[in-house]
């Protein structure tokens, strides 16, 4: 195992026992309705779900577009021969 999957296995550890500790209800205030008793380890867990989908989508790559123009390329001279300047000359002899 590597580090990252330690790290990874020590952290949702941590967040399991972390929810099982605060598990008795709390009056939660929803935005339409107030006093509603609710289980905090359900708080939580949610809200541990939601950052995980969000940091998900966010941290996830975006795709590039190349801007890369053949034109450029196919308008290019190839020169087969190895032309070496003057003073590449002289450091060689």
């Amino acid at each position: 195992m590597n580090g990252k999957t330690i790290f990874i296995i020590i952290l949702t550890a941590l967040l399991t026992a972390f929810l099982f500790l605060n598990s008795d209800e709390v009056a939660f205030n929803f935005i339409v309705v107030d006093g509603v008793f609710v289980s905090k380890l359900l708080v939580i867990g949610v809200c541990v779900i939601i950052g995980f989908i969000i940091g998900f989508i966010v941290g996830r790559p975006k795709k590039t577009v190349s801007s890369y123009d053949n034109e450029i390329e196919r308008n290019q001279t190839i020169s087969t021969k190895k032309e070496l300047s003057d003073e590449d000359r002289e450091y060689i002899s």
